[in-house]
């Protein structure tokens, strides 16, 4: 079996489809306002353009890779395509909705979470059930660090350049990279236990006596 297959399928959690076409219909739906009226979604000044074209492709990448590809010939990775939608939508809806100024934690949250989920997805589609726990860090940390560093590279000259927060702008980096790899490592320890527990509950099944 080489790297990028997956062991035997796991049945995927009943409400996972839904919420992830929903996500991606809602994501849909405000950067199209936003490009229309982007300070309709408190997205003036704060790149929507960019946003509106960079975020469908990240979170549309593993459906195109999964119709255009071999992929097809294995079942669609719901939860990964999930874990992907989720940062695209989260600060879309974050925005809209003005959480970054409302709430204090919300921008520290958000680089936690998603930058776990995108390396978590990068992982779940990418490498076996069977994977040690040092293979899973090095390539959680390989996607997740990355992630977080192309992020803020395209936050400062998206905007944050232009804007009267980049004076502090290198200790909010700094914080954001920390967030973000720390959210990696946790996120690769949730997979490699859930992968380890499934494994496990496979190896403990009763087996068909033989013949």
């Amino acid at each position: 079996m080489s790297q990028t297959e997956t062991a035997a399928p796991y049945a995927v959690p009943r409400p996972v489809p839904a919420l992830d076409i929903a996500a991606k219909a809602v994501l849909v739906v405000l950067l199209a306002l936003a490009l229309v009226n982007p300070a309709a979604v408190n997205l003036d000044g704060k790149a929507a353009e960019a946003r509106a074209i960079g975020y469908p492709l990240l979170a549309f990448a593993l459906p195109a890779l999964w119709y255009f590809t071999s992929w097809r010939e294995r079942a669609f990775p719901w939860v990964a395509d999930l874990f992907v939608t989720i940062p695209c939508f989260s600060d879309t809806l974050g925005n809209r909705m003005d959480l970054y100024d409302r709430i204090v934690w919300f921008d520290d949250l958000v680089h936690f979470v998603n930058t776990g989920l995108i390396a978590a997805a990068f992982i779940m589609v990418t490498m076996q059930r069977s994977a040690t726990l040092a293979e899973l860090i090095e390539r959680g940390l390989a996607v997740g660090v990355t992630a977080a560093l192309l992020w803020e590279i395209a936050e400062y000259f998206a905007f944050l350049s232009k804007h009267t927060e980049r004076n502090g702008a290198y200790a909010d980096t700094l914080a954001d990279m920390a967030l973000g790899t720390t959210g990696t490592l946790a996120a690769v320890l949730i997979v490699h236990h859930v992968w380890s527990s499934s494994r496990e509950t496979i190896d403990d099944a009763p087996r068909p006596l033989a013949r």
